[in-house]
């Protein structure tokens, strides 16, 4: 143990007065000055709770019981106001959308320094600094409310940053960000950490965060840690089913393990599903679609394309390149200033709500945009209430839906006092028991632990109600494992749209689109020549056997 810690952890519990059971339980840790400590386990763990007992939210904001002791820079935590605990520890929270309060970015930065009435100008540098770090400076007089997930992901970290905390607490700051910009982030905090500041990181994206080589890591699991070492130890000490690994640690691991063959037999036949089907199968049809919030600032230009039976679709890209902007066209949320979209036939200007929302089920980037009932079991029924589906129907699809994201049995449970990581499952959920033709997901993945958002993927792909997938996504392993097409957008230009084999294949074009190759994907094109098809991980080592 560190001589002097600059965050030390002695015997933590904590359970929350909402529930029978602890969410943390025999909390010990310690960390010093300059260390990257990585926190990782399933989602609803305890990661967010342990970071809200650091950051002094509980027992100020979250109520329940609280028992240990938590010392930073050597002081008890529970003396000191929330305030000055803010102070010393930054926090940049899951979801951007519940910290981002100031209608421009500028404002947003200012609105801690402002509240430690900072001298005018030192508040303006200190926004030129953060903004510049963060390679965000065009952004500074920009509305928040028109930032991409990932643009705000980024000025809540300025934000932060420009308080100058000791500590730096970080709950999935990587969910909303494009792969390039999440290698700058990670950049960024090896820099700050090797100056002095110690940080710490609740991530699922273990194989980025890795290439920063964290000095320590905690697995956790039901609220215990199961881990907590250094990170040449922690591949071997979790289940490589619930940690997404480096494929080659996964390949090693998963050799003496029986092959998948439901599985691959499961996700071939959404690989081999239509990627040009005849017109007649177009469900969605955007033709020359051209939109903008400010004249000045196109956000999509002259986009054509089709959705077709038996797509399923990855739609990748930069932060802020138009890609939730284009999807919002095929559910009517938005309508074309130029050109025409049809949902089966029909004109978005002229189609109902309901015809919409029959077609298209929509899951939201950020699930406080969608969930709003006091239960689980009440926001699941909703949906298909509205579209008239009988009691009977509406018991059966929230029951598949509650099976299919793992969280059968919490039906009454708030949503909006769930974890992240639960309320984009909840959401999920939500959009599964309207049991619309065609399943749209905006970062599906955020928030979730592997084995989740894989059981989940898989779970859908054999639902026979729906015609056609389509996500939007950082992550490329999902378009690897699942997609059959994908489509590449930047700059509200439509600049690719081909098999994931085609639109991966050149990492000069990943490049200029702000994508990152994955360690799958450079395993699945090594090996392209002999499999002719990509796979996750667990089954290409098993189709290299043959």
């Amino acid at each position: 143990m560190p001589a002097n810690p600059q965050l030390q952890i002695t015997d933590l519990n904590f359970r929350y007065h909402t529930r029978e059971e602890l969410a943390i339980k025999n909390i010990s840790l310690s960390v010093e000055a300059g260390q990257v400590l990585l926190i990782a386990g399933a989602s609803g763990c305890g990661k967010t709770t342990l970071a809200r007992c650091i950051n002094g939210l509980i027992p100020r904001s979250y109520k329940g019981d609280l028992t240990g002791e938590i010392l930073l820079n050597g002081t008890s935590i529970s003396g000191l106001s929330l305030a000055k605990i803010s102070q010393i520890v930054g926090t940049v929270l899951q979801d951007p959308e519940r910290q981002i309060l100031g209608t421009r970015v500028a404002n947003e930065v200012a609105f801690g320094l402002e509240n430690l009435n900072l001298p005018r100008e030192e508040i303006r540098e200190r926004i030129a600094q953060s903004l510049e770090r963060l390679k965000i400076s065009h952004l500074m007089d920009r509305e928040t409310f028109n930032l991409s997930g990932g643009e705000k992901q980024k000025v809540a970290l300025a934000g932060v940053l420009a308080m100058h905390p000791s500590i730096l607490l970080l709950d999935e700051p990587l969910a909303s960000l494009d792969p390039a910009s999440a290698q700058e982030t990670l950049s960024i905090i090896r820099g700050l950490a090797n100056e002095g500041m110690t940080v710490l990181m609740v991530e699922h994206r273990v194989e980025d965060v890795l290439r920063i080589s964290p000095e320590n890591a905690i697995f956790m699991r039901d609220g215990e840690i199961k881990y907590y070492g250094p990170t040449s130890g922690f591949d071997r000490s979790v289940d490589y089913h619930e940690v997404k690994l480096p494929a080659a640690m996964i390949m090693e691991r998963a050799v003496d393990d029986p092959a998948p063959a439901r599985l691959t037999e499961l996700r071939e036949n959404s690989r081999l599903g239509s990627l040009h089907a005849p017109s007649k199968d177009a469900m969605v049809e955007f033709k020359d679609v051209s939109f903008w919030y400010d004249p000045e600032r196109p956000v999509l230009h002259d986009v054509t394309l089709n959705i077709n039976r038996g797509d399923v679709i990855a739609v990748l890209g930069p932060n802020g390149a138009g890609k939730t902007t284009l999807v919002k066209h095929a559910i009517g949320l938005l309508k074309p200033k130029s050109g025409e979209v049809k949902v089966e036939g029909i004109n978005t200007h002229e189609a109902t709500v309901a015809h919409i929302a029959s077609t298209l089920g929509y899951v939201f980037q950020s699930p406080s945009h969608m969930l709003f009932a006091p239960t689980v079991q009440e926001e699941l029924a909703f949906g298909p209430t509205n579209l008239k589906h009988d009691p009977e129907r509406i018991k059966k699809e929230v029951a598949s839906a509650l099976e299919i994201v793992h969280l059968t049995g919490m039906e009454q449970y708030p949503p909006l006092a769930m974890s992240f990581g639960q309320q984009k499952r909840v959401s999920i959920a939500a959009i599964l028991s309207m049991e619309s033709k065609i399943l749209v997901m905006d970062e599906p993945t955020a928030g979730q632990d592997y084995k989740n958002y894989i059981d989940f993927m898989d779970s859908i792909l054999q639902l026979p109600s729906f015609d056609a997938i389509l996500f939007i996504t950082h992550d490329i392993d999902m378009a690897v494992i699942y997609a059959n097409r994908v489509l590449m957008v930047n700059d509200g230009t439509l600049v690719c749209d081909g098999t994931p084999q085609e639109a991966l294949k050149d990492f000069e074009f990943l490049k200029a689109n702000r994508l990152v190759p994955t360690s799958l994907l450079k395993a699945n094109l090594d090996a392209f020549p002999q499999t002719h098809r990509f796979y996750s991980a667990e089954e290409l080592v098993h189709v290299l056997k043959k």
